[in-house]
């Protein structure tokens, strides 16, 4: 299992918390801080597929004004997992 906690940077969520297994299945998710109930959504979507797939979607999804947002932060976090 592949396992990260990823400070974010420029999000209201503080930190991703993710595990991965060997087969590039994202199988545990949470964000710590944010709008609990859209990212437990995106916990929800995410959860049971491949990292690759979750990350693709969503990096460079902006949030307002700002260059990043809470998929995206996810995004990255899994890019630096290695996906």
């Amino acid at each position: 299992m592949n396992h990260l906690e990823y400070v974010t940077c420029g999000t209201c969520s503080r930190l991703i918390t993710i595990d991965v297994d060997a087969a590039g299945i994202i199988r545990n998710l949470s964000f710590l801080g944010g709008c609990s109930g859209n990212l437990k959504g995106i916990c929800a979507l995410a959860i049971g597929k491949p990292a690759t797939e979750i990350k693709n979607t969503l990096k460079g999804i902006t949030c307002g004004s700002k260059d990043t947002s809470c998929p995206d932060q996810l995004a990255t976090a899994l890019e630096q997992m290695g996906y």
